[in-house]
């Protein structure tokens, strides 16, 4: 909707061609600007007649009709590198990797904000980008990008890049090839210069490896708990030192809003994006402090009879769920499950025989839960909705336990979204 809007607004002939029904908002939106569309399917003979093709980053490549375009040698972008395009003088921070980017784009946005910047939060958390750029521009976008984004971008350029971490994700998307995914994340600097600034974490062990295959002529800034960099930031006795060249900025970790090794990587990463734009230190202070967490990312909602109930459903990967089990002191019943994407359990295996007591799976197919978890916690149990899987996890709870509802899966086969998820769950605590 947001690509259509600033395509009229630029003087391109618009046709919207959705293989499912549209929302009514959107449905009045087309009318109003007069932009011809269609619903419930596609007419592939007035698709192809296009010159030029912005796909949904949640259509694949080997979707029919994607390859029929292809075929045809129509060339495909996608929505951020439309709005880039007529983006004007504004300048572009741009978060991409596995884990973390919503958070690290929030505190972003939130810093430069405090720090009295003309800022928008777009991208794949907040609002379209091309629609931003056709409603109301700024001076600053703050974009977080997903590699489904980056996958069709030609010019696309980000002033500032960050990227938090690879870690296999999507690989269902891409032939299940993780080099294919991880290609795909360091697009992010494939046009930057050196004028521009490209924030990464040293820590990471596959961005460590891959670095180097991926020549990218931006300004390096690492962040890192393991050595102390020149530029870029690093934590060491409980201290955070940014150093961009500007100005050095100290912090201890205890001030910080948000608590969590991960959290500290994406307080860094914030850190330095904020200075390497001249923000002052005292503004970036303030604002680290002041920082609320994300919805449906560890967002705690209630305790009832003494058990914690916690909200990660944006949790849509197993990495993501290492982070929320790290960050428990205290027993804890998870609550698994939705659409596996070639995830890999073992990962997270040593964290649940240590800290879980009880797994609920909330999926339609949990059979590889099951297989992955059978020896390591005794009580399991399958459950086909929201409401069903917190009354068994407070079934399974006694005093001082925690329920976290972290699933490492997409949402898709019970909920809308991991939106949905979040709210159906939260609702089902506040009922027991």
């Amino acid at each position: 909707m947001g690509a259509a809007m600033l395509a009229v607004q630029k003087g391109y002939d618009v046709f919207v061609s959705d293989g499912g029904p549209l929302k009514e908002p959107y449905r009045q939106d087309l009318q109003r600007l007069g932009i011809p569309f269609e619903e419930g399917g596609h007419t592939s003979t007035r698709v192809l007649d296009a010159d030029e093709i912005m796909k949904s980053p949640g259509i694949p490549e080997k979707n029919e009709l994607v390859r029929q375009i292809r075929a045809k040698g129509i060339p495909v972008i996608s929505e951020i590198e439309l709005a880039y395009r007529y983006k004007g003088d504004s300048k572009v921070i741009g978060i991409t990797g596995s884990n973390g980017k919503s958070t690290t784009t929030a505190m972003i946005y939130h810093i430069f904000r405090h720090g009295g910047l003309d800022a928008a939060l777009v991208g794949n958390i907040g609002y379209s980008f091309a629609r931003q750029v056709a409603e109301d521009p700024r001076e600053w976008y703050v974009a977080e990008i997903s590699s489904f984004q980056l996958d069709d971008i030609v010019t696309f350029r980000p002033d500032v890049a960050v990227l938090t971490n690879i870690t296999e994700d999507h690989l269902d998307r891409y032939d299940y090839q993780f080099e294919n995914y991880i290609r795909s994340k360091f697009r992010i600097v494939m046009n930057q210069t050196e004028k521009d600034d490209f924030i990464y974490c040293e820590d990471d062990p596959v961005i460590k490896k891959y670095i180097s295959q991926f020549p990218h002529q931006s300004n390096p800034l690492p962040f890192t708990m393991q050595q102390e960099p020149n530029k870029g930031a690093f934590i060491k006795n409980g201290q955070m030192t940014v150093n961009t060249g500007n100005e050095k900025l100290q912090m201890s970790i205890y001030d910080f809003a948000l608590k969590g090794i991960h959290n500290q990587y994406n307080t860094m990463a914030a850190g330095i994006a904020s200075a390497t734009v001249g923000i002052r230190k005292e503004k970036i202070r303030e604002a680290i402090q002041s920082f609320e967490a994300l919805e449906h990312r560890m967002e705690y909602v209630l305790t009832v009879r003494g058990v914690q109930f916690i909200n990660d459903s944006k949790a849509t990967n197993v990495n993501s769920t290492w982070y929320a089990l790290e960050s428990m002191d205290k027993p804890t019943i998870l609550i698994l499950g939705g659409v596996d994407k070639g995830n890999d359990y073992s990962l997270i295996r040593e964290l649940v025989k240590e800290k879980v007591k009880a797994i609920v799976c909330m999926g339609v197919d949990n059979r590889k839960i099951h297989e992955a978890f059978q020896n390591d916690v005794s009580l399991m149990v399958n459950t086909a909705s929201a409401e069903e899987a917190v009354k068994a996890a407070f079934h399974f709870a006694t005093k001082g336990d925690v329920v976290l509802l972290s699933p490492a899966c997409a949402s898709f086969d019970l909920f809308k979204n991991y939106e949905d998820r979040g709210r159906q769950f939260k609702e089902a605590v506040r009922d027991l």
